[in-house]
């Protein structure tokens, strides 16, 4: 029997019968390149940042439109993960940030989440729930986002991821950052106030 479709629907059909049946693994370069791309569509200038990325390690990339930012500082952080040693710090964050991209920035001592552009409007960081410990960075904000490839320290490179992105998109759960910084806010006060006794 003659199939009457057209070539398109066959072609569709093809290819989602080909995806099923092979499995499909993505490398580690495919996926950095990936990501790479997807971040650059946050750059002012894409051919400017990717200059920075190989020159530097860092690029410069606008808040509030595919992504935000929860800055956090490195105290909080290890207080919330009882360690300051990279490797524990880094298993930390990914189990309570179910695995979402986190890099750090050893110059300013800060840790920052990526989380979707939405995060800056939910309540405790519109009302500052959470400053000076922690902000989330908005529209209108610019953040130093490192190379996908720079995962953990480098030399010559002070920002580093220490959860990478697995994929264009792949954010941080806005309810596990929040979860996160409160703990750490809790760590910070106990500690406080034992050593005040």
């Amino acid at each position: 029997m003659r199939d009457v479709r057209a070539p398109a629907e066959r072609t569709t059909e093809a290819l989602a019968r080909s995806w099923r049946e092979e499995p499909r693994v993505v490398t580690c370069g495919e996926r950095e390149a990936a990501v790479r791309s997807w971040l650059l569509l946050s750059a002012a200038s894409a051919s400017t940042s990717k200059t920075e990325w190989d020159r530097d390690g860092i690029a410069l990339l606008r808040c509030g439109a595919l992504f935000g930012a929860v800055r956090m500082s490195a105290e909080l952080v290890h207080a919330a993960a009882g360690s300051h040693e990279p490797g524990e710090v880094a298993g930390f964050l990914t189990a309570a940030l179910f695995g979402g991209p986190t890099f750090f920035d050893q110059h300013s001592a800060r840790y920052y989440a990526l989380v979707p552009a939405s995060t800056a409007a939910r309540t405790e960081w519109r009302e500052k729930r959470h400053s000076p410990a922690a902000e989330s960075l908005g529209v209108g904000s610019y953040v130093g986002v490192p190379r996908p490839d720079l995962n953990g320290p480098h030399d010559g490179h002070f920002s580093y991821w220490c959860v990478p992105m697995h994929g264009p998109g792949d954010l941080c759960d806005p309810e596990a950052v929040s979860q996160l910084v409160a703990h750490g806010r809790h760590r910070l006060s106990t500690q406080g106030a034992v050593r005040g006794r």
